[in-house]
C-alpha cells in the first residue's frame, strides 16, 4: 500500500488571482456542482488521483441541493458557498444560496443555512477578499426582472445573513433575444479587495464599485469612478480573471467569442488586447466561457461552447499580459461550462455539461499544451469543479 502524507490546500478555480502551494499528496479530492433538471442530486465529492489522472467514480458523499451551479470555497477552507441556480418554471422557483461546513479532517460537507438571493437563476459567487461579504449574480434568464447583483455578509461561522444591497444595470438593448434586460454573469473583487467587479453580459459592461464595508455596513457597494468600462456592443461579458501580480486582467466575452486583455491600476481597468476565439466562424460557434491561469501564471486556458466546444490554450507576456494562441483542442463533448487544473498542475478536467461528463486531459507544465485524453467520467450536467485535499 501506497502512504500518503497530505497537507491542506485549497483549490479554488482561479489559480491566476488566487495563487496556491502546492501539496506533496497524491491524492485530492474534488467538488463537483450540477443542474438537477435531469439524473443528479446535487453536489458530489468524489476522489482524485493525480498520478494517474483519474476519478474515482464512487462518490465519497452527495449532498441533495437543487442546481449547485457554482461553488465557492471559503480561503481556510472551511466554508463552501452554493448558488442554486433556480426560478421560475423550475422545481425550486426561488434563487438561493446555501452555505455548508467542510469537516478540516474527512472533508464531510454539512449544511450551515440557506437565504435567497432575492434574484432568478444565480449563477455565480465570490468571497471578498476579507471574507466577509458573498457577492451573488443573478442572471435572470427572463427579461422581467432581470438580473442584479446581491451581497450577502458572511459571519466568522460561514452563517450567511439575508442580502443587505441590491444592484441593476440598464441594458444595451443590442441583442433583442438576449440583451433586453441586465444579466449579471460574475462578480469579482480586484486583488486588494478594495474593488468590486460586476460583468453584465447584458449590459455590454463592466460595473466597478469601490467597497467599503466599515464605512457603511449596509451599502458596502459605491459606484467607483468611472463607474463603468464600455465593451463592443453584443458581446455578453461573461467572467473576469485577475492576474497574480494584480497588474493584468482577462475577461471572456460569451457572445462574440472574444478574450479582451486589461491593464488594472488603483479600480481602474484599461483595454490594451482583444483576442478572437472564433474567427470567421458562425454564430453558433461563439460562447465563451470559463477561463483559468496556470499557476506559474505563463499560461490562460479559455473554453468555448457553441458547436466548436474547443479549450484554447495561450501563453501570457509577463510584462503585458498579452496573449498568444499556442492549441485548440477538441473538450471531446459538448458545452463545457467549467474546467479545473489538478493541484499537480499535470491535468485539466473539463466539465462537459450537455454531454455529462467529466474529461480528464493530460496538460505539459512546461509547454502548457494539452495532451491525450485519460479519462472520461459519466456525471449528469456538471456545472463547476473545485479541488480540495483529503485528509
Amino acid at each position: 500500500m501506497r502512504m500518503r502524507k497530505l497537507w491542506p490546500l485549497l483549490m479554488a478555480g482561479s489559480f491566476g488571482a488566487m495563487g496556491f502551494q502546492v501539496a506533496s499528496a497524491d491524492d485530492y479530492q474534488l467538488l463537483v456542482g450540477s443542474y438537477t433538471a435531469g439524473q443528479s442530486q446535487g453536489i458530489y465529492r468524489l476522489n482524485f488521483d493525480s498520478v494517474t489522472g483519474q476519478i474515482d467514480a464512487k462518490p465519497l458523499q452527495v449532498v441533495k441541493s437543487e442546481n449547485p451551479s457554482w461553488l465557492t470555497l471559503s480561503k481556510d477552507q472551511r466554508h463552501l458557498f452554493v448558488v442554486n441556480e433556480n426560478g421560475p418554471g423550475q422545481t425550486d422557483p426561488v434563487g438561493c444560496v446555501s452555505s455548508y461546513a467542510i469537516d478540516p479532517k474527512t472533508h464531510e460537507l454539512s449544511l450551515i443555512n440557506q437565504v435567497q438571493s432575492l434574484g432568478n437563476e444565480p449563477t455565480h459567487s465570490s468571497l471578498g477578499v476579507e471574507a466577509s461579504h458573498l457577492f451573488v449574480s443573478n442572471y435572470s434568464v427572463s427579461e422581467d426582472p432581470g438580473g442584479t447583483l446581491a451581497v450577502l455578509p458572511v459571519d466568522a461561522d460561514g452563517k450567511l445573513k439575508p442580502v443587505v444591497q441590491m444592484s441593476s444595470h440598464p441594458s444595451s438593448r443590442v441583442n433583442p433575444e438576449r440583451q433586453m434586460s441586465a444579466h449579471v454573469h460574475s462578480t469579482v473583487s480586484s486583488p486588494d479587495g478594495k474593488y468590486v467587479f460586476s460583468n453584465d453580459l447584458g449590459a455590454d459592461k463592466i460595473f466597478a464599485y469601490r467597497f467599503d464595508p466599515k464605512a457603511n455596513p449596509e451599502l458596502p457597494l459605491i459606484a467607483a469612478t468611472p463607474a463603468s468600462v464600455q465593451l463592443p456592443p453584443g458581446s455578453g461579458p461573461r467572467h473576469l480573471l485577475f492576474s497574480a501580480d494584480g497588474k493584468h486582467a482577462w475577461l471572456t466575452m460569451e457572445m462574440s467569442a472574444q478574450v479582451a486583455v486589461f491593464d488594472y491600476k488603483d479600480g481602474q481597468l484599461k483595454q490594451t488586447q482583444m483576442v478572437e476565439l472564433a474567427t470567421g466562424q458562425p454564430v453558433s460557434d461563439k460562447a465563451a466561457a470559463a477561463l483559468h491561469a496556470s499557476r506559474d501564471g505563463k499560461f490562460l486556458y479559455v473554453s468555448n461552447r457553441g458547436t466548436a466546444n474547443q479549450l484554447l490554450v495561450f501563453s501570457i507576456d509577463p510584462a503585458s499580459g498579452h496573449l498568444k494562441e499556442l492549441q485548440r483542442r477538441s473538450v471531446e463533448g459538448d458545452h463545457p461550462r467549467e474546467f479545473s487544473l489538478d493541484p499537480s498542475g499535470k491535468f485539466l478536467l473539463i466539465a462537459n455539461q450537455k454531454s455529462n461528463q467529466i474529461v480528464v486531459v493530460e496538460r505539459d507544465s512546461k509547454t502548457g499544451l494539452l495532451g491525450k485524453t485519460v479519462q472520461k467520467l459519466p456525471m449528469d450536467a456538471p456545472s463547476d469543479l473545485k479541488f480540495m485535499v483529503r485528509q
